[in-house]
This record gives structure tokens, C-alpha cells and sequence, in this order.
């Protein structure tokens, strides 16, 4: 029972599970790093485990994976509505996992990332709780504030234009523009007040309708000299650019190279 959302809520977890090492003794009991992963719209938990190979990844790295339900909610808090999807995923969630799990309780050991709409909840919630989480991924991230704002149904990227959808998921337009749900307004905080800012990695399709957006946050970024790890490649807004930029990802965030491979298992909890 979530007491940020008033209801009952799911959430899969990939978590590495020690095995005996033939010749060898069992590895001493160890927290492990954790990354927070986040679905896209009209998806679900379970996406990245039939659309990736992160279940065969989190086991490689020896690392934790907790997918929580997004319910096309964008993750983001509407106190409007007593709903905090924003700090139920980097709260509470987390509180509630490293008290079940054994997880490491580092900032530097928790990450963050998501693709599509979870790419704009995982930069959200990256910057809002940048004391929690010291890594942030957005793979074709949702960025899509400004169209938004102006409300102009030509505009909409992707030709996805519901006015009540997002009205329902985000707010209305003009809630958003120098609030929590601006990634922006956001970054803007942190580097007014002197704030470590996470590490960002964010990846787009040259073929995707995300592209420009996602463009214009990058050069936002730039102009503020913010260090940002960012990549263009082939693709579209699809699980086969996904797949390859979840990997790289991995590659990219600090994992201990002496641990990659220990396990020779892992357990999935639905």
C-alpha cells in the first residue's frame, strides 16, 4: 500500500542471487547498487523484461533493477489531486526497497532511468532528488513541456494529441512551466544554488519524433555548460534502439568491473 499514491501498487524486481562458485567459497552478503527503471507510456512494469535483455545485464553487472508501474502518469506529483507519483518512485519506493532488499543506501550507488514518457520522469525526478540518485538515463525521453505550453495540436510530435490526456497525466499547461514538472526549471535550481548536478545520460533516435525536443534540452544543457553525456544514432522511437542504449548505459555507469560476472544467476520478484 503506497501512502503517496492512497492505493495499492506493483513493481518488478531483478535482483542478483549468489550462487556457491564451484572450487570456491560463497561470496560474503553485499548491498547492492540499484537502478530505478522507469516504462514508457501505455507500458507497464514488465515491459523492459520482454522488450531488453536487462534480466541477462542486471545479472552480468550484479546489479538490482526495481521496475515500477507508471499508470501513464508521467511521474510526476499533482497536489492537486493528493497524488505523488514523483515521490512515491524516488521516495518512497526507494525507502521501501533497500528495507526488503539488500540494497546499498549510496547516493552513489542509485540510478535512475527510463525511456519515453520514463525518460522525462527519470530526468524529473534525477534533478528533484538529486541527493538521492548520482545517475540519470533518458532513452528517448518525453520531453515535450513546450508544445505542451502552447497548446497547438499541429505541434504535438508523433501526432499524439489528447488535450485531456495530458491535462490528466502532467496538469494543465500552465501548471508546468517553472514548476517541479519542468526539467529545465529544474536544472536551472540546481546550478543557482551551487547543487552537484547528476550525471546525464540521454540517447534519441535520428528517426524519432523526439528528436528535436530532445535536441533543444541538449543545447539548453550545453548553453549552461552542463556536463551531458548525449548520442544520436539510427533508430526510431522503438525497443531495438532501447535495447542497444540500455546496454550502453550499463556500460557507462560506475560498476565495479571485479564484480561483473560473480553471479551465476539471478531472481526475479513480480
Amino acid at each position: 500500500m503506497s501512502k503517496k499514491l492512497l492505493r495499492t501498487v506493483s513493481f518488478t524486481a531483478i535482483l542478483p542471487a549468489d550462487k556457491l562458485l564451484f572450487g570456491g567459497e560463497q561470496p560474503e552478503p553485499k548491498e547492492y547498487k540499484t537502478l530505478y527503471l522507469l516504462h514508457g507510456g501505455f507500458g507497464y512494469r514488465g515491459d523492459y523484461i520482454s522488450g531488453t535483455r536487462i534480466q541477462r545485464w542486471a545479472e552480468e553487472n550484479n546489479l538490482a533493477v526495481i521496475m515500477p508501474s507508471g499508470e501513464n502518469q508521467f511521474y510526476v506529483d499533482k497536489p492537486e489531486r493528493d497524488e505523488y507519483f514523483g515521490a512515491f518512485v524516488a521516495d518512497e519506493l526507494v525507502e521501501f526497497t533497500r528495507k526488503v532488499f539488500p540494497l546499498s543506501d549510496k547516493k552513489a550507488d542509485t540510478f535512475i532511468a527510463g525511456l519515453s514518457m520514463g525518460g522525462y520522469g527519470a530526468l524529473i525526478n534525477g534533478l528533484k532528488y538529486h541527493e538521492t540518485f548520482s545517475h540519470i538515463g533518458a532513452f528517448s525521453p518525453g520531453l515535450m513541456n513546450d508544445v505542451l505550453a502552447l497548446g497547438d495540436p499541429s505541434l504535438m510530435v508523433g501526432g499524439l494529441w489528447q488535450q485531456g490526456f495530458y491535462d490528466n497525466a502532467i496538469g494543465k499547461p500552465e501548471t508546468i512551466k517553472n514548476s517541479e514538472k519542468d526539467y529545465c526549471y529544474l536544472m536551472d535550481q540546481l546550478l543557482e544554488n551551487k547543487q552537484a548536478v547528476p550525471n546525464i545520460y540521454m540517447a534519441i533516435g535520428t528517426e524519432d519524433f523526439l528528436l528535436e525536443p530532445v535536441r533543444a534540452y541538449h543545447q539548453f544543457l550545453e548553453d549552461r555548460k552542463v556536463d551531458v553525456t548525449y548520442i544520436e544514432d539510427k533508430g526510431g522511437h522503438e525497443w531495438d534502439f532501447w535495447d542497444k542504449y540500455l546496454k550502453n548505459f550499463l556500460d557507462w555507469l560506475p560498476l565495479d568491473e571485479q564484480e561483473k560476472g560473480l553471479n551465476s544467476g539471478n531472481v526475479m520478484v513480480d
